[in-house]
């Protein structure tokens, strides 16, 4: 099988199936040696660095790993949360379909649309790349309530044990999308922080350009956008009362 520039076995010729980088592009510039950013904190506080994740192994870059997501704050509490996870998938009852139009359950939320202006700057900065993609034709918009205090962004794989809570694996998949992409973290004040652990294509938010900086938690609020992928546009909405 072929294997993209960062290193992984896709089954894709086009995309990368495991980290959604272009199987021809260059691959992504590595984070900065450990000497030259702050030590990421490990379960006591104390900084991390040659922890391996115990669930595959690949040697600690901040606090998720950047295979299946592991987060070594919360080792146990994550696992426990994968284990009910997988339960759920296993054994998920059939919910009716809402009416349209009818009332949305209240709690603070995310609404995921194809977003063509961030698809057309995605295209002016892919260069020839860009005639690989194409904006899809249709793609309703999801709303995906935030419950927990951790909320996963990206492409599921049940191989690598990655069930994210919102999940941008259903067609028209993304491409650009990495399996564990960006994670929202619930804070005790009740805001909410945005990380990138490593994702390839990296995570922008309100139309810039600029990716946030790896596994370097970002305050966000209400009406942020968050941007991954080639096209999808995941917008907060935190102000709409308790879960």
């Amino acid at each position: 099988m072929p294997v993209c520039p960062n290193g992984h076995t896709s089954r894709s010729a086009d995309y990368c199936d495991v980290c959604g980088g272009a199987m021809t592009g260059p691959p992504r510039a590595a984070a900065p040696p450990a000497a030259d950013r702050d030590p990421a904190p490990g379960p006591g506080g104390d900084p991390g660095g040659d922890d391996a994740c115990p669930q595959c192994g690949t040697p600690r870059s901040g606090r998720f790993c950047e295979v299946d997501g592991y987060d070594f704050e919360t080792g146990a509490a994550h696992t426990a949360r994968l284990a009910a996870a997988r339960a759920a998938t296993r054994q998920r009852p059939f919910v009716p379909p809402r009416r349209r139009g009818g009332p949305h359950p209240p709690g603070p939320a995310a609404l995921i649309v194809a977003d063509r202006a961030y698809f057309d700057t995605v295209m002016a900065q892919m260069g020839p790349d860009a005639a690989r993609l194409t904006f899809p034709p249709y793609c309703p918009e999801r709303r995906v309530p935030l419950i927990g205090d951790q909320i996963r962004i990206g492409r599921r794989s049940t191989s690598r044990a990655i069930l994210p809570e919102i999940d941008l694996s259903a067609p028209p998949e993304d491409p650009g999308v990495s399996h564990l992409h960006a994670v929202l973290l619930a804070q005790p004040d009740g805001g909410w922080h945005l990380v990138d652990p490593g994702s390839t294509n990296g995570t922008t938010l309100n139309g810039g350009t600029e990716p946030i900086e790896v596994n370097r938690p970002v305050p966000v609020t209400d009406g942020d956008r968050v941007h991954v992928g080639a096209w999808t546009t995941i917008t907060l909405l935190l102000q709409e009362g308790p879960p």
